[in-house]
């Protein structure tokens, strides 16, 4: 793994890992979808390449922010699981998800707008924990 860093600073050093198209849309797709296997990140919506899916699980893995295990019923599937450090960018998602909806849905009117939205913006703290704690439940998170 290539561990150079453009600069010092914390923001950019960030970004060197998370900034690219398709970091953020896994972790979201895992936290928020529920996608655990590279099937179904494959066949979202998103239509990321298998080469970049590939490479992307990876290099999460490699610093930590998701593990892979396999399926206990099938030793031939790959799942992969957010660890702490990934469960760590939920409220960065939710601040991009904040964002886009009071910026973005101006030039883009179909961006989904549900119930866990109108969760976030009553109350953002509650429903970070609200999104990690369902996640590890979900997952069986250690």
């Amino acid at each position: 793994m290539n561990k150079d860093f453009r600069c010092n600073c914390p923001v950019t050093s960030a970004l060197d890992i998370v900034g690219d198209k398709w970091t953020l849309v896994i972790i979201k797709q895992m936290l928020l979808e529920g996608k655990k296997t590279f099937k179904d990140f494959s066949e979202s919506d998103e239509a990321i390449a298998s080469n970049i899916l590939s490479s992307r699980l990876k290099m999460l893995e490699e610093y930590k922010m998701i593990r892979k295990e396999k399926l206990p019923h099938n030793n031939k599937t790959n799942i992969y699981l957010l660890t702490e450090k990934g469960l760590g960018l939920t409220p960065t998602i939710v601040e991009l998800t904040l964002w886009s909806d009071g910026n973005i849905r101006e030039y883009h009117s179909s961006i989904i707008s549900d119930s866990r939205i109108e969760m976030v913006k009553k109350n953002k703290e509650t429903a970070i924990k609200i999104l990690v704690d369902s996640y590890k439940i979900t997952n069986c998170h250690r």
